[in-house]
């Protein structure tokens, strides 16, 4: 829906002819996040949709109140300086200039603490509402940003088994399949939004594509007045009759541009107005108080994807990395207490991680160079608080790095399967075992 197409494609006068599958038709829509474009697609027909109940589930034992966030913090947070091991004295040796010398101590973890700038996780996890994952990394590491972070994003180590399919898109798949008509449920049209200047891998599906913006008040139908071949070809779809048989190319077409309507105005009627919690102004909470808007708003989206980069410190880390993590901290911090105003907290829970933590050894200019494992966290009242997983050993590494002690694909099977209600098998290619993220007795 809201993917990178240009518009003067020349594949565009062919709009109508084609045989269409969802995908290929998504991938084509110019709902792009262009503030100059004028929103002239949104017309009564889209309105009167945009009335029905879509919060209600339509497939029985499928929990689709429940919402995952995803919090991506690119760039590879320092994990040693997150949650920090200052009781262990081969972290104070290496890291004579960056060590956290005041670390929030966790309550039943000995010489584990959080870093001072945390101290609203802190608070959090004091309440049951946040835990942190220890160690989490993969199999034969990778210490390149982008090939790191489509592993992450894929769930597959193989670079060949990616094929530009997420975890997150390979699971609503599986949740919303498709018809004998190879159409997807029109619930599937929302049922992901990403918010950034591009969608990433992590929520690109077979047939389920995320809606994504940067601006939710400029996310509209970019195509009147770029070039008429693709100003005629909209207006066609929308006004010709379409065959009542589902099957039918414009059937599916006019279906399809309805979605995209439909989505474009629910997304910015929904973050109009305020909030009930004061958001701290930085980039991650903006996303984030535009994420508590539409989850009050009860749109049918099930994944809510959010980004906060920087953690790339080479140099000069502690000032830098303690702005990031106070971002972080405050920020969720204020996302809960929104949905905890707003009664909604109870059906939402959050992933933050980061492509790969960094080295032991702090590097000559008083930062880290890329390293391996590191925490990510988990959030919401549903969770199991406190920590999971084996702090790495400080004692034996792998040429300088910590080796992980939980597959992250462990994280995302435990969400499926416990909180998304998910076959977390058919998403990620394979059976991982469970951290034991959700107590029974507190799901809600």
């Amino acid at each position: 829906m809201c993917n990178h197409y240009h518009p003067l494609s020349t594949d565009t006068p062919k709009l109508l002819d084609a045989t269409f599958t969802r995908r290929r038709f998504l991938g084509g829509m110019a709902m792009l996040s262009a503030a100059a474009s004028v929103p002239g697609f949104v017309g009564s027909t889209s309105e009167a949709y945009a009335d029905t109940d879509w919060y209600t589930s339509s497939k029985p034992g499928v929990p689709e109140g429940r919402v995952l966030v995803v919090v991506q913090l690119s760039g590879g947070n320092d994990g040693l300086n997150t949650v920090v091991p200052f009781g262990d004295d081969n972290y104070n040796r290496a890291r004579p200039g960056i060590r956290i010398n005041d670390a929030v101590k966790l309550d039943d973890a000995d010489g584990i603490g959080l870093n001072p700038a945390l101290r609203p996780i802190h608070e959090m996890i004091g309440q049951g509402r946040a835990a942190v994952v220890n160690g989490v990394g993969y199999p034969n590491p990778n210490r390149s940003h982008f090939k790191s972070m489509d592993i992450w994003h894929s769930a597959k180590t193989d670079e060949k088994e990616m094929r530009g399919k997420g975890w997150v898109g390979k699971a609503l798949d599986t949740a919303y399949p498709l018809d004998r008509h190879g159409n997807a449920p029109e619930r599937a049209g929302m049922a992901c939004v990403s918010i950034g200047n591009e969608a990433p891998m992590a929520v690109h599906g077979s047939h389920v594509q995320p809606v994504a913006f940067q601006s939710a008040t400029a996310f509209q139908w970019a195509g009147h007045g770029v070039h008429d071949a693709v100003s005629d070809g909209y207006n066609k779809i929308n006004q010709n009759k379409a065959d009542a048989d589902p099957a039918d190319p414009l059937a599916f077409v006019q279906r399809t541009t309805l979605d995209a309507q439909v989505a474009s105005s629910k997304v910015r009627k929904a973050v109009q107005g305020g909030t009930e919690t004061r958001f701290p102004a930085n980039p991650l909470a903006r996303q984030l108080s535009m994420v508590a808007k539409m989850i009050r708003a009860e749109l049918p989206t099930r994944v809510y994807y959010v980004t906060l980069g920087g953690f790339d410190t080479h140099a000069q880390q502690a000032n830098k990395h303690t702005q990031l993590l106070t971002q972080f901290a405050d920020s969720m911090k204020a996302f809960y207490d929104e949905l905890n105003k707003t009664g909604h907290d109870g059906r939402v829970v959050s992933l933050a991680f980061s492509e790969f933590g960094r080295r032991l050894r702090q590097n000559a200019s008083n930062g880290t160079d890329h390293g391996v494992a590191g925490p990510s966290f988990v959030f919401g009242p549903s969770v199991k608080h406190g920590l999971h997983g084996s702090y790495p050993s400080l004692d034996d590494l792998d040429q300088g790095d910590l080796i992980h002690t939980v597959d992250f694909r462990s994280v995302y099977a435990d969400l499926l399967d416990n909180w998304m209600a998910i076959d977390s098998r058919r998403a990620l290619g394979a059976e991982y075992g469970h951290l034991g993220l959700f107590a029974k007795g507190k799901r809600a």
